[in-house]
């Protein structure tokens, strides 16, 4: 299965896009994001859990992302609230569920081979930094290598420069509006944008909270 798999090309999904697609577990079901492989397979999706469903204990060997966008996810090692971030590094094993329903941003095999740093975040709780221009603060999730992956809370009217990027960019917006020079994405909106691309983000009277990871497709 291919959807979105051309790491070259620029990607979008808006929210009224979302067709989501049962998983092999009743009460779960996916909107795949993009996707390269089968049942196993490197992945970005929107998981629903309904309430009650889960999965029997399984390995990721490919490593596995997580930020809880809604609800409560769970596993055996503890309970995770809305606006928990997750790595389950490649070989951890666990039984996820979710008593009450959730919404998560999962990400699958995409770890680097070297990457064995377990994240549990509770980023409502989580100390934030200021930016790099005014209106901006920056909450740092992960780092390796050149793969750097944080949340970015932007005020209402913050523009930031014109800039490039090598590596890649991948954005999902969670709350407000986020601006570029090809358009405006409001909360669910998933963007990549391949290495070496470039934009000039903006917000405007909302402003926005989004993931970012950047550095990454040039793996």
């Amino acid at each position: 299965m291919l959807i979105r798999a051309d790491m070259t090309q620029r990607a979008l999904v808006l929210p009224g896009d979302y067709q989501f697609v049962a998983s092999p577990l009743p009460g779960v079901q996916r909107m795949m994001l993009d996707r390269v492989g089968g049942e196993v397979a490197r992945a970005t999706s929107i998981v629903d859990y309904a309430p009650g469903a889960r999965f029997d204990a399984h390995l990721h060997d490919g490593g596995e992302e997580i930020l809880v966008l809604s609800g409560e996810f769970a596993d055996e090692h503890g309970v995770y609230p809305s606006g928990s971030y997750l790595r389950n590094p490649p070989g951890s094993r666990h039984a996820p569920f979710s008593t009450g329903g959730c919404r998560l941003l999962v990400k699958l095999r995409q770890f680097a081979a070297d990457d064995s740093t377990t994240v549990r975040i509770d980023t409502a709780t989580a100390s934030w930094r200021p930016g790099l221009v005014p209106g901006l603060q920056v909450l740092p999730l992960h780092q390796h290598g050149a793969e750097h992956t944080a949340l970015v809370r932007w005020a209402p009217g913050t523009v930031f420069k014109p800039h490039s990027h090598p590596g890649g960019e991948e954005i999902l917006v969670l709350q407000g509006v986020l601006c570029d020079d090809s358009g405006c994405y409001p909360a669910g909106s998933w963007l990549r944008n391949p290495c070496g691309s470039q934009h000039t983000p903006y917000t405007g009277t909302e402003g926005a909270l989004i993931y970012v990871k950047v550095g990454h497709l040039a793996l």
